[in-house]
């Protein structure tokens, strides 16, 4: 299941990339989320009559619409729906951040995977611990970097990437884990492959 999502998140961002190269201009980030692990990704293309909006539709012939909701008057919009080739749950985020600060922009991303957790058909996995701080996610960005610069080459793939960043901010965080560090090295790694501007990451991170 995971790399059917994994494989699914990469086709929907090319898709998403090549739209957002024909405007021009960086509108919005959208995540796809499993509802028991969390996957970097973007898509183009569901439910219309959902009520979620023109910006999160889904193929109604591949999706069943199980629900969906948003927060902050629809900045954030989150979507739960069915595979139908193989019964697979699956949750699809949608953050218009453009305009916001990074640490803005996680803590929308935050509010919206609580809503979306909090009416989800399934169970889900949620980190463990507090909101991070921004001075904990600046942290975590930090050693993701590090990670990256020390051990692939520029323009890696956040797939490739993924287990040794996740690793290294585990060991450093081991005791005192903060909900939100999977988002950091999620950022970390989507602007390591080059496919996120350096902007979306916390300023300290950048310095």
């Amino acid at each position: 299941m995971a790399t059917d999502l994994e494989a699914i998140g990469r086709d929907l961002e090319r898709a998403l990339a090549q739209r957002m190269r024909s405007k021009k201009r960086r509108s919005h980030k959208i995540r796809v989320a499993s509802l028991t692990v969390a996957f970097a990704g973007a898509f183009a293309s569901v439910a219309y009559a959902s009520g979620i909006g023109a910006d999160l539709q889904l193929d109604p012939t591949k999706w069943t619409f199980l629900g969906g909701g948003s927060v902050d008057g629809g900045r954030g919009v989150y979507v739960h729906a069915k595979n139908r080739a193989d019964d697979s749950n699956s949750t699809f985020l949608l953050e218009h951040d453009s305009d916001l600060q990074p640490y803005q922009a996680f803590l929308l991303h935050e509010r919206t995977l609580a809503a979306a957790n909090a009416t989800s058909p399934v169970p889900v996995r949620a980190e463990p611990g507090a909101v991070c701080t921004a001075e904990s996610l600046t942290r975590a960005e930090t050693i993701a970097m590090s990670v990256l610069k020390a051990g692939f080459p520029a323009g890696s793939s956040p797939d490739a990437t993924r287990p040794a960043v996740e690793t290294a901010i585990a060991r450093a965080f081991d005791g005192a884990p903060c909900a939100g560090l999977e988002y950091a090295g999620e950022q970390a790694r989507l602007v390591y492959s080059g496919r996120q501007p350096a902007s979306t990451l916390m300023p300290g991170t950048r310095n």
